[in-house]
């Protein structure tokens, strides 16, 4: 029993190195899905258009889901255009940009592992790069090549151009080796700024390392118990209505927050030396519905979480 709780908190703790691992593999099948069931390239002028399509729409794509399946795009603009105060407080309108762009750096990572995934596979590369009508990309890539190669190119893909198949597949992994070099200088270049931001963030931390670990603990057990008193709660008050509704009587008084209660906890977090609230939970509950002072505010990154609560 000991040693399956052992291998279960290893597990939780390694939570965000395997669902990037489940993202990474998930995006290599479904590159190959593609790559098999759906693309075909038309070996023809139209080759630019269609290969890029394959390239860049799968992650235009991702990046919406991922703004759109991050909470705090839902935490940082509902009720935006009613209130702008919610996302330009008074003294803080930077904010905004800072969350935003920490909401985009998340979603990003799904978008980057299927342009390096696509781009070292090569297949839409090829197919793209190979109807290019520009003089100087001809001019690089049928280098010591035969003339039929600036007029036939857009055919390498399908193997029925008038050159000689050694040309031919020549030409084919040449493509398909730019290809791969573009994904490496991808992924290598990610992988560098991800470590910049990453050092960056932590130089900037105005809490010890300890600190920070057991906030980022706190922000996670609260996210749980929260989404658990959501449930609670919400069963008891739609038991009781129901209850009063077909007993056709009066409800008994049920203990919710007030408006203002919920417009407080609803808000992005900021971080006070002078008062440790490690969430706006946490703030509200201490402080009541009385805002702290904002001039000293900091607003702290935590690094390594997809959400802050």
């Amino acid at each position: 029993m000991d040693a399956f709780q052992g291998i279960l908190k290893f597990f939780l703790n390694q939570k965000t190195v395997i669902g990037y691992s489940f993202m990474a593999l998930l995006t290599v099948g479904s590159e190959r899905l593609f790559s098999l069931v759906a693309f075909k390239c038309p070996c023809s002028k139209e080759n630019v258009a269609y290969g890029l399509v394959f390239l860049v729409a799968p992650a235009w794509v991702l990046l919406i889901l991922g703004f759109f399946l991050n909470s705090r795009s839902w935490r940082l603009f509902t009720g935006c255009c009613v209130n702008p105060r919610k996302i330009f407080p008074k003294g803080h309108s930077c904010r905004f940009f800072h969350v935003l762009g920490q909401i985009t750096l998340s979603s990003l990572v799904a978008p980057m592992m299927w342009l390096s995934v696509a781009l070292l596979n090569g297949t839409f590369y090829e197919c793209a790069m190979s109807g290019t009508k520009s003089s100087k990309l001809l001019g690089l890539i049928c280098k010591d090549k035969p003339r039929e190669c600036w007029d036939e190119l857009h055919k390498v893909s399908c193997g029925k151009t008038s050159l000689t198949a050694a040309d031919s597949e020549e030409l084919k992994l040449s493509l398909q080796a730019q290809s791969q070099i573009l994904g490496w200088c991808l992924i290598c270049s990610a992988s560098f700024f991800s470590l910049l931001a990453t050092c960056y963030a932590r130089c900037r931390s105005k809490v010890s390392y300890l600190q920070l670990s057991f906030w980022k603990t706190y922000a996670q057990k609260e996210k749980e118990q929260l989404e658990n008193t959501f449930l609670e709660y919400a069963n008891k008050l739609s038991e009781r209505n129901l209850k009063c509704f077909f007993e056709n009587k009066r409800p008994d008084v049920f203990p919710m927050p007030s408006f203002a209660a919920w417009e407080a906890a609803s808000e992005l977090h900021s971080f006070h030396q002078s008062r440790q609230h490690y969430s706006t939970l946490h703030r509200v509950v201490e402080d009541g519905l009385e805002l702290s002072p904002e001039d000293d505010e900091t607003t702290m990154v935590l690094v390594g979480t997809a959400h802050s609560v």
